[in-house]
C-alpha cells in the first residue's frame, strides 16, 4: 500500500556510484560492511543517509539473508528494502583466497569497517579488530554481536527476541502473565543507531583526528537493551521489586493510557507531572473531586490507583467520539494522541502535510520510503536505490584497478558471482 499522494522523487534515484548525491556531513567518507539482517544495515544506512559511501560485501550465493525473509515489496523482502537504500552489493566469498585478497584492497581506501557476522566469524576469517589493527592501521572497525566481549554469553548467538527476552525487556512489555517483545525491533534499530553515533564521534572527535590511528569499537544488543532497561533496573535494585507490564500504559506515571471511545475508536491519554493531572482532572474530565483527593495528588499516589482512575477515564472517553475527546485534550493541555494502525500511517496527515515519503528505485521498480529523521537544514539526503545482489561488484572491482579479464577469473574462481545481469 502506498502512501494516497505519491511523494516527489529525489532526483534520479540510483545506488552507490550510478549517480553523485548531495553531498553531506560525510562526503568522502568510505564503510566496508560485512552485514546481514537489521542492526549493521541501519548502522550503515543511517551514515549513507549522511552521505557516506556505503559498500555492502554480501556472499555470492543469497547474500544478506534479509533478502529472501519475505517477497512483500513487488518481490523483494520488506525488512531488506527498510535498511539498505542507497548501498553499493559487491559479492565476495571470504573464505575464498581471492574473494579475501579484494576485501582487503577496498579496506585499503576504507575509513570504516562495519560487521555483524556470526561470533567469531571474523577472527575465524582473520579480519578481527585486531587483525586489521595491523594489517590496515587506520581503519576504524565496529563489531556488533549480541553480548560483547568477555563474558560467559560472548559465543552466543542472538536476535533481536533474544536479546531483549535476557535483558528483562520482555517481562515488562505486554500484561501481567502475558510478557510480549515491543512491536519494532528495539535491540537491532538502537544497536544499530549505538554503532553509528560511535563511528560519528569518533570520525569528529579529537583523539581520532590526532592520533589517525586504529580504533576499534564494539557494540552488543545485549549491552544496548541494558541501556535501554536503565530505568526498570534501577527500579528494581533499589526496591527489590520487578515493576510489572502495564499494557498501553507505564508502571512509571498514571494516569497514562489508551481508552475506547463512543465510535469504536481508542484515544490515548497522558499526564507526566502533578500540574497535569490537576488539568486532567478539573478541565478534561470536570472532575475537581479527583483533583482535590489526596489520594491522587502525587504521581506516586495515582500509580498506585491506576486500576480506578482509568475506570474513572474510560467512562468519560466512552461519552466522546475520538475527534471529540482529542479537542478537549487539547484544550485543557492534555497530551493525546489517536491509535493507528500502520496501515493508519503510510497516509498519515502529519507525514503528507511535511512531504516525507519519496519514491527509491529497486530491482522490481520504484517504492515509497521516509526520508530519515533528521531534517538538517540545506540537505537532502540522498534516498539511493536498493541494490541488487552483486549489482556493483564489477563497477568496484574496476575501480580497485583489477582489469575485467582478472575479474572473470575471480569469477571463474568462486571467489564473486557471476556478472550480475
Amino acid at each position: 500500500m502506498a502512501p494516497t499522494e505519491p511523494a516527489k522523487p529525489s532526483g534520479p534515484a540510483s545506488a552507490g556510484r550510478d549517480a553523485a548525491p548531495p553531498a553531506g556531513p560525510l562526503a568522502g567518507i568510505t564503510v566496508v560492511s560485512l552485514e546481514q539482517a537489521v542492526a549493521a544495515p541501519i548502522c550503515t544506512r543511517t551514515l549513507g543517509d549522511f552521505g557516506a559511501r556505503v559498500i555492502k560485501v554480501e556472499h555470492p550465493e543469497g547474500g544478506d539473508f534479509a533478502r529472501s525473509i519475505d517477497d512483500v515489496v513487488g518481490g523483494l523482502a520488506a525488512h531488506f528494502v527498510w535498511v539498505n537504500r542507497g548501498k553499493e552489493s559487491v559479492t565476495l566469498n571470504l573464505k575464498e583466497p581471492a574473494g579475501m585478497a579484494v576485501l582487503h584492497r577496498l579496506l585499503d581506501r576504507a575509513d570504516v569497517m562495519v560487521s555483524n557476522l556470526a561470533p567469531g566469524a571474523t577472527s575465524k576469517l582473520g579480519i578481527a579488530p585486531a587483525d586489521l589493527a595491523v594489517s590496515h592501521p587506520g581503519l576504524l572497525t565496529v563489531e556488533i554481536d549480541g553480548y560483547g566481549p568477555g563474558g560467559p554469553l560472548s559465543g552466543k548467538r542472538a536476535y533481536d527476541l533474544l536479546a531483549q527476552a535476557e535483558s528483562g525487556a520482555c517481562a515488562i512489555t505486554g500484561l501481567p502473565g502475558a510478557p510480549a517483545k515491543p512491536g519494532p525491533p528495539m535491540a537491532d534499530v538502537c544497536t544499530g543507531l549505538y554503532a553509528a553515533l560511535s563511528i560519528l564521534a569518533l570520525l569528529c572527535g579529537n583523539e581520532r583526528r590526532h592520533s589517525g590511528g586504529h580504533t576499534a569499537v564494539a557494540v552488543s544488543l545485549f549491552d544496548t537493551m541494558t541501556e535501554l532497561m536503565g530505568y526498570s533496573l534501577i527500579h528494581a535494585q533499589h526496591t527489590g521489586e520487578d515493576q510489572q507490564p502495564a499494557g498501553m500504559g507505564s508502571p512509571a506515571v498514571a494516569p497514562y493510557g489508551a481508552y475506547p471511545t463512543a465510535d469504536g475508536q481508542t484515544v490515548v491519554l497522558g499526564t507526566t507531572n502533578d500540574r497535569e493531572w490537576q488539568r486532567f482532572a478539573r478541565d478534561l474530565l470536570g472532575r475537581p473531586d479527583l483533583a482535590d483527593d489526596e489520594r491522587f495528588l502525587t504521581n506516586s499516589g495515582r500509580t498506585q490507583h491506576r486500576a480506578f482512575l482509568d475506570t474513572q477515564i474510560g467512562q468519560w472517553a466512552a461519552r466522546h467520539d475520538l475527534a471529540q475527546a482529542q479537542r478537549s485534550a487539547d484544550a485543557a493541555g492534555i497530551g493525546n494522541a489517536r491509535f493507528n494502525k500502520p496501515s493508519d500511517v503510510i497516509a498519515h496527515p502529519h507525514l503528507t502535510a511535511r512531504d516525507r515519503w519519496r519514491r527509491i528505485d529497486t530491482p522490481h521498480g520504484p517504492v515509497p520510503a521516509l526520508l530519515p529523521p533528521p531534517v538538517i537544514s540545506g540537505y537532502d539526503p540522498p534516498m539511493g536505490a536498493i541494490p541488487a545482489l552483486g549489482q556493483h561488484t564489477e563497477s568496484v572491482l574496476i575501480e580497485l584497478g583489477i582489469r575485467e579479464d582478472e575479474i572473470s577469473a575471480l569469477r571463474a574462481q568462486g571467489a564473486v558471482a557471476p556478472a550480475h545481469r
